[in-house]
């Protein structure tokens, strides 16, 4: 019987990853070293000090893993996640975790392959703004540009094979730019939802 309770840890620990790794702000924040020169190092162990989370505190709320989540990427990445993906993520762990406990190998073997199918590849790029096109480069506020493909591959119209990764609707050129007032005096731009 203890084989079964390592073969289910060791399914949970890789359902744990399969959601880490498929979470657009973490891949956006590796790929971009918003974590410094270890970014990828600490994203992998990230995924332990999160099965750790789990296995210390039995019972915890969403509300308490979505707080550890963003915590961490605070303290780890310097980003705040502000995109509505923590609680989803949050959901996927504590439910993860429920199958771990209930001894569900098979539940949490289908959520990690469902999860990895899903995983969306993202790429941010930087925008210039037009009003500060004209100053010096040192002076320069950038924006983020975020698009997403499914395992790297869209469809011609730019849209994702299976629907799993939406696009960002197209842009104009005065979508591109942060107007002046979103720029406070610290150098912090602030970036606002689309309605």
């Amino acid at each position: 019987m203890a084989g079964a309770g390592e073969d289910s840890r060791a399914l949970f620990s890789a359902g744990v990853r399969a959601v880490l790794e498929a979470w657009p702000a973490l891949q956006i924040a590796v790929e971009n070293s918003f974590g410094g020169v270890h970014s990828q190092e600490k994203a992998e162990w990230l995924g332990g000090a999160v099965e750790d989370y789990f296995f210390r505190n039995a019972d915890l709320e969403l509300d308490e893993v979505e707080d550890f989540l963003g915590e961490l990427m605070t303290n780890e990445f310097n980003t705040v996640v502000e995109d509505g993906s923590l609680p989803q993520v949050s959901q996927q762990l504590q439910t993860m975790f429920q199958h771990f406990q209930r001894g569900d190998g098979a539940a949490l073997k289908e959520m990690a392959s469902h999860i990895t199918q899903r995983k969306c590849k993202v790429r941010a790029t930087a925008l210039t703004t037009a009003s500060e096109a004209d100053k010096d480069d040192a002076d320069n506020v950038e924006a983020m540009e975020v698009t997403a493909t499914n395992d790297g591959k869209a469809t011609n119209d730019g849209a994702p094979t299976d629907g799993a990764c939406p696009q960002p609707e197209p842009s104009g050129p005065d979508s591109q730019t942060i107007k002046e007032e979103d720029i406070v005096e610290d150098g912090w731009t602030i970036v606002r939802r689309k309605k």
